[in-house]
């Protein structure tokens, strides 16, 4: 991701969504908790969101730091290789 700021909101459903601060478009990512995980997680609901979040965060700095190996042609002499 880029340099952007963003911010973790809560949406009228519930729902913890990840935006581009300032901005009402949609999210860039929703967290939808089950009922069951709700009444697991109480009020760390957000919290749990955040962390969720920073981990996708960083999973995506982590492969984009990554630089595909270059991806070298050889010359191959058709007229030497056998057709079986």
């Amino acid at each position: 991701m880029s340099s952007e700021t963003y911010e973790i909101i809560e949406l009228s459903n519930g729902d913890v969504a990840l935006r581009r601060a300032g901005h009402k478009d949609d999210p860039l990512v929703r967290i939808h908790f089950s009922a069951e995980s709700l009444e697991f997680l109480q009020e760390h609901k957000v919290t749990i969101a955040r962390a969720m979040l920073e981990a996708g965060i960083e999973a995506v700095q982590e492969i984009s730091a990554l630089e595909p190996e270059p991806f070298e042609e050889e010359d191959v002499d058709l007229a030497e290789h056998t057709i079986h």
